[in-house]
Order: structure tokens, then C-alpha cells, then sequence
């Protein structure tokens, strides 16, 4: 894989690619990228920690997010340049903050939490408040990334009398085209209770990240949060407190990243060039075979600094300490 050279990043992809299990070889593939510095999540074990099943224990539960984030403290220790990402399940308020203090001291440049209601709570809830200080304390952000909630519809959904599909890889247990087709209604929801609920209000400081989970919606929610607000707040005294639109706060606030198919230079001109950060997915095969190829073409003839904003400067934005010299 390293006599790839430059095609590392279109021949080396998924579980066979060069730094899939191993950091030292991952810090060798972040060395022919030229990657400055890159977030590190993890893929099959978040599915304990985030499952929605109410039944597992939390002993279980959270034992299984302290394993994940061992390892991934592990696997970024010895490169600067690896930030790794945390993961913290929210069912359960009071081992929240435990792990969260973990995953801290341990190094975490990011904590992964997941896209779904947990405990039978909104992420606004009152109770997570103390979640969402401390965060804003470390000068860490959140970030939502798929695998964050299922990822396949409920099994009625797919009932339509014909074969199953198959999913984009060829196989069953990743994303199929209905998947796909309503992946942003997760983080969407979720992050549309958060603003509803006050918290980037409460917490101005409080920085996100939307990973993986596409941008193509993004313009419309600002729209439907803004009209949402603007028309509601008559009748619920929480949103008359707002002194920002949530089109303010969520640019302010959050990022998100387009999958490479999607048209970048026409999601800035629907919203603003504030929002989007670029990625690779490197080494996940939706990243594409020549990511910044595509992201140019879309790109067309925007300036050099919305140029810089995709690339660099609105990660920097979320993660000001992942500066590089």
C-alpha cells in the first residue's frame, strides 16, 4: 500500500487500507496524504454505545464507550496530527459527565454523541445542560457522524412486496437507497430540538461538527428553523428569548461536511460559505477517488477565500486548537 505513492487515497479504502487498525500506519498514510491534521472516528464500536435499545444495561452501555474510547486514546497517542474522536452515550445524565471527564483527560480532540433521543430526552433537555457547559469549559466540540443512530430504515419501510435491495457496497448491512435517501433526518432532528430548545442560545460558545451525514439539506433547515422561530415565538415565550435567528446560530456554531457527490459551490450560494468543511473519509470508500478533484469542479470560480473557508478555516473555526504552523 505505501507503493501506491499518490493513489493511496483511490486503491487503499476500508477495512484493508493502509491505517484502518493500526496508528503507526495510519500516521504513515496521514505522511502521503499530506494531511496536517485529521479527525479519527471509529466504525463498528459505536454500536453498543449508541444503540437505541433502551434494554441494554447501562453498566453495559457505558462500559462499552469507556473500551471504545481507551482504545482510541491508544490508537492517536503517539501523532499530534490524529485527532481522536471520543464517543459518549446520553441516555443516562450522570454517567454522561463520568465518561465525559474520561474522554477529556484522555486526550479527546472531539466528543461523539449520538443523533438520536436517548433516555426518552431531547439533547435540550435541562439535564444535559451541565453536559453542554463542560464542553464549552475544555473548548471541545460535539460532533454527530453516521453510525451516530441506525442506519437502515425500520423493516416496514423496505416492505414493498419486491427483493430486497441490495446496499451501495454490494452487500445488506450498510447504507440502501431509501437509507441514503433520508440520512439527514436523524442529525437534522436532532440538532433542530437543540436550537428549538435554547441550547446554542444558552451556550453561544458551544461549537459542532455534522460528519458524514451529508450538507444537501442544510440550506432548507436554516429556511424552516428561521420561518419556525420567527412565526412560533408568539405563542412560546422559550423562542422570543432567541437574539439570534437560528440561521445565526447554527453558522456561528456548526459545520458540516457534503459527501463528494454533492455540489458544494451550490450549497454556498443557497446559504453562506461559513458552513462547510471539507473531508476525504479517507480510508471509507464514499470519500471518493480524488476528493479535491470534485470539490473543485463544484467549486467552479468562487474566490480563493471561499476556497479557504471549505478547506481550512471553518475547521479551525470548530477546532481552533488544530492550528497548524
Amino acid at each position: 500500500m505505501i507503493a501506491l505513492g499518490d493513489n493511496l487515497i483511490e486503491r487503499s479504502k476500508e477495512i484493508q487500507a493502509l491505517g484502518a487498525f493500526d496508528g503507526r500506519e495510519r500516521s504513515k498514510a496521514v505522511d502521503m496524504l499530506g494531511f496536517k491534521k485529521q479527525l479519527v472516528f471509529a466504525t463498528h464500536s459505536v454500536a453498543m454505545p449508541f444503540s437505541p435499545n433502551s434494554k441494554i444495561p447501562p453498566k453495559l452501555r457505558y462500559g462499552a464507550a469507556r473500551a471504545h474510547n481507551r482504545h482510541m486514546a491508544h490508537f492517536c497517542g503517539d501523532d499530534s496530527r490524529l485527532m481522536g474522536v471520543a464517543v459518549v452515550p446520553l441516555e443516562e445524565p450522570a454517567l454522561v459527565l463520568e465518561e465525559l471527564e474520561f474522554a477529556l483527560k484522555s486526550g479527546a480532540k472531539a466528543i461523539w454523541v449520538p443523533h438520536h433521543a436517548c433516555g426518552g430526552r431531547s439533547p435540550g433537555h435541562v439535564e444535559f445542560d451541565p453536559f453542554w457547559t463542560r464542553l464549552v469549559e475544555a473548548n471541545i466540540p460535539f460532533v454527530m457522524h453516521v453510525g451516530g443512530s441506525p442506519l437502515q430504515l425500520d423493516k416496514a419501510w423496505i416492505n414493498n412486496g419486491r427483493p430486497p435491495v441490495k446496499d451501495w457496497m454490494g452487500g445488506g448491512e450498510n447504507l440502501r437507497t431509501k437509507d441514503i435517501a433520508v440520512l439527514h433526518q436523524g442529525p437534522e432532528t436532532f440538532l433542530s430540538m437543540m436550537l428549538i430548545d435554547g441550547v446554542f442560545e444558552r451556550f453561544p460558545k458551544l461549537r459542532g461538527g455534522c460528519i458524514e451525514l451529508g450538507a444537501g439539506w442544510v440550506p432548507a433547515m436554516l429556511v424552516r428553523l428561521d420561518w419556525t422561530v420567527k412565526i412560533w415565538s408568539k405563542t412560546d415565550a422559550n423562542l422570543a428569548r432567541f437574539t439570534r435567528k437560528p440561521s445565526e446560530q447554527l453558522t456561528q456554531q456548526m459545520a458540516f461536511t457534503p459527501f463528494v457527490f454533492e455540489d458544494i459551490g451550490a450549497l454556498i450560494d443557497r446559504s453562506n460559505p461559513d458552513l462547510y468543511l471539507f473531508s476525504t473519509d479517507y480510508p471509507h470508500t464514499e470519500g471518493g477517488r480524488n476528493p479535491i478533484a470534485r470539490f473543485e469542479t463544484s467549486l467552479g470560480d468562487r474566490s480563493e477565500q471561499i476556497r479557504d473557508r471549505f478547506y481550512s478555516e471553518n475547521f479551525l473555526r470548530i477546532f481552533p486548537e488544530a492550528r497548524a504552523s
